[in-house]
């Protein structure tokens, strides 16, 4: 079969022929195999957008009914859901199978921008690349599709790029200016140069040395999983029958009209009950994003692969290492990469692209990969800015499913435009591209549909649909939901810019408190706004497991993994109650929760900082007032504390904490896992704090507390506590 990149919409590829696509206001054209062109007129009549969202368990229904559909997508990211939303809208009878959660791929793991891509302009005029050129372009136009159609989820964000060379300033400023002028009448906002001390002021965290200036320029940025899952949602609002945990087995195959074997659907299994069935359609869509070759070799094990991937490794820390409304870009970081330094829900993400993998399950960020990007940073921010390792809140790493050449190794050379194949058999197969241009290569993916097909149904819809939540969502929203249903105004703010206009659904079941203020909304943990109502309005929203809400319904995993294992036993206590779990079925998807933290979530690592023996470089004397500190608590000299130990303590100078939070902070540090703290345990704490390899370890701040308490009671004589001459 040929191979062809796409350079004005999409090369279609299938039996040899190419085709170029157009999705058009009024008809779709192409060229058919013959060369001549073709027009399919828009159907009369568009679908109606419903305000009831079906259950799955009605969806799963749908799609067991043995009616067939018009178009069948396989892979709920947010290519997938894309293409299940343009057919849907276009009056075609769709359905979309997902084996695991919706975005719970790669569709969650991006780096959160919105953007046209300013390293692949940069390319495309160094290279004379006029395909980069076009990608660009597109994804400029589609950056600002997708900032409207949901403003809740996704707002512009301005990146500065730090010049430390006068030379690279006219540099720079040429090639995003250039930026600025491709977007045309779609610029978000003008970029413009600062001054040292006006970069400073915005950046107070910068590296002062040798800075001459910098340069701030315009994209988008976004809550990606939850951006998936409102195409997914708006595609069910519009009749399609989609279905996350519904694995396909094998595809289905008869004989077409032309006496070829034709894919006509697939065999399935609901992931959840076991259940095996078929779902019939006339098209089939392979949208599977790293998985997209093992699709593609269900319908011939011949085939070549066409998908290369591209690992981006990304870590969270806390928020006061970047301005809350200001990104950072290094374009050219030590070994050639590009590195961003963004803040993202109240924390700061920092994240690298490109490093080629052999994997298309998501690989384990590493300590090497999390030293990397931390050393980048170190680079970047100023000298009284101590970058320590223990900030690391969570990581992750994602697979990009970059399409190449299957003999290319170098995926930094490789555009990320998407391509559409139809295999001899007609399955069709959307590869390639990017976050920003989903909607661009569903619109394709559906055209070529279409015309392989020769479905009855019209042109796209999508340009301008606004997704669930937007349609009655204002930047006042919150106002409405703290002054009529009592929420904390931060809790608010989070419902509003997370569901958007829904986000009164969730405000009518959330829990009274019992306080004065807040009224109703009960915290999953203290430190972030997500309450316990989500978790309820989640399983509406198709969530089936721990991990899909932790992960994708709310964020709390990609935020702190900490906080997330804190939340578990409270979300998996509500999601029982609502799907009637069994004591088992609790125990079974704690443990799934805390392995996907412990693995995929960089959870293995920051353990790590504390589990390896020869981490303790204390000098005596520090080891000495470390052993101090333990025996006040050790008072009976075990050689370990346990809670009772820390109860006393703090009964002592008059503090009082719950059985459940002791044991969680002292499970923290509890290395062996056998309910008690060994000195040896507390040692290596230590020594990992001074290094800067852990931070924000609740009980070495608790037993420094407790000590510095007791030494000030010690210290004040009873006749002179009060006061007095």
């Amino acid at each position: 079969m040929a191979f062809q990149k796409a350079v004005k919409g999409t090369a279609l590829i299938g039996g040899g022929a190419i085709a170029t696509v157009f999705g058009l206001s009024q008809f779709s054209q192409y060229r058919n195999k013959h060369g001549a062109l073709v027009q399919v007129q828009a159907a009369e009549g568009a679908p109606v957008r419903k305000d009831h969202l079906p259950s799955r368990e009605q969806q799963i229904q749908a799609l067991q009914s043995g009616g067939e559909f018009d178009v069948l997508v396989i892979g709920g990211g947010a290519t997938g859901c894309g293409c299940a939303l343009d057919a849907a809208t276009r009056g075609l009878k769709t359905a979309l199978l997902e084996r695991d959660d919706f975005s719970s791929g790669t569709s969650s793991r991006s780096t959160k921008l919105i953007h046209g891509g300013v390293r692949y302009l940069q390319k495309a005029i160094m290279k004379l690349d006029f395909e980069q050129y076009r990608m660009v372009k597109e994804a400029l136009e589609e950056r600002a599709h997708l900032l409207k159609s949901a403003p809740h989820l996704s707002a512009p964000l301005p990146i500065m790029l730090p010049i430390y060379k006068w030379w690279q300033l006219p540099y720079y400023w040429v090639g995003i200016k250039l930026y600025d002028l491709v977007a045309g009448s779609q610029c978000l906002k003008s970029s413009y140069v600062l001054t040292k001390a006006r970069a400073l002021e915005l950046f107070p965290m910068l590296r002062r040395d040798k800075l001459v200036g910098a340069i701030v320029y315009y994209d988008g940025q976004h809550n990606d999983a939850r951006m998936n899952l409102a195409i997914a949602l708006t595609a069910a609002r519009y009749g399609a029958a989609t279905a996350n945990y519904t694995e396909v087995r094998q595809l289905l195959k008869g004989t077409g009209t032309d006496g070829r074997q034709r894919v006509c659907g697939v065999r399935c299994r609901d992931v959840l009950t076991g259940k095996e069935f078929d779902v019939r359609a006339k098209c089939v869509i392979n949208a599977t994003g790293p998985f997209t070759d093992s699709v593609r070799k269900m319908d011939d094990e011949e085939v070549p692969n066409i998908c290369q991937p591209s690992a981006g490794v990304h870590i969270v820390m806390p928020g006061y290492y970047s301005p809350d409304n200001m990104g950072l870009l290094d374009p050219a970081t030590s070994d050639g990469r590009v590195i961003f330094f963004l803040p993202w829900e109240k924390m700061t993400i920092a994240g690298t692209t490109d490093s080629p993998t052999d994997v298309t399950s998501h690989p384990i960020p590493t300590e090497e990969d999390i030293n990397f990007i931390l050393s980048e940073v170190r680079n970047y921010l100023g000298a009284d800015v101590e970058v320590r390792r223990g900030d690391v809140l969570a990581a992750w790493s994602g697979i990009r499913p970059l399409v190449t050449n299957p003999d290319s190794k170098d995926t930094q050379s490789i555009s990320r435009n998407h391509v559409v194949t139809v295999s001899d058999s007609g399955l069709i197969t959307i590869a390639g591209g990017k976050w920003t241009t989903y909607r661009a290569m569903a619109r394709d993916t559906i055209d070529a549909a279409i015309q392989e097909h020769k479905l009855q149904a019209g042109s796209c819809q999508t340009m301008g649909l606004q997704l669930e939540g937007a349609q009655d969502w204002s930047p006042t929203l919150y106002i409405r939901l703290v002054q009529d249903y009592g929420l904390e105004s931060e809790v608010a703010q989070h419902l509003a810019s997370t569901y958007g206009d829904k986000a009164f659904e969730v405000a009518k079941i959330a829990q009274v408190t019992g306080k004065r203020w807040p009224i109703v909304g009960k915290r999953l943990v203290s430190e972030f706004p997500y309450i316990e109502a989500e978790v309820v309005y989640g399983v509406k929203e198709y969530a089936r497991t721990a991990v899909d809400i932790i992960s994708r319904r709310t964020r709390l995993a990609f935020l702190n993994v900490q906080a997330a294992e804190e939340a578990l036993p409270r979300v998996v206590d509500i999601m029982a109650k609502e799907l009637s779990w069994c004591e088992q079925k609790k125990k079974e998807q704690l443990e799934a929760a805390k392995t996907f933290l412990y693995y995929e979530m960089g959870y293995k690592v920051k353990t790590d900082q504390l589990t390896d023996s020869s981490e303790i470089s204390l000098v005596p004397s520090d080891i000495e007032r470390y052993k101090k500190r333990f025996h006040m608590f050790d008072k009976d000299k075990k050689g370990f504390i346990t809670i009772l130990d820390v109860q006393r303590v703090l009964q002592s100078i008059s503090v009082q904490m719950d059985e459940n939070t002791l044991h969680e902070i002292l499970n923290e540090v509890d290395l062996n896992k056998n309910g008690q703290v060994e000195l040896n345990e507390f040692l290596q704490l230590m020594s990992a704090i001074q290094k800067g390899r852990v931070s924000g370890s609740r009980l070495a701040v608790l037993m420094k507390s407790a000590e510095e308490n007791l030494r000030r009671r010690q210290a004040i004589p009873v006749d002179r506590s009060g006061g007095g001459l």
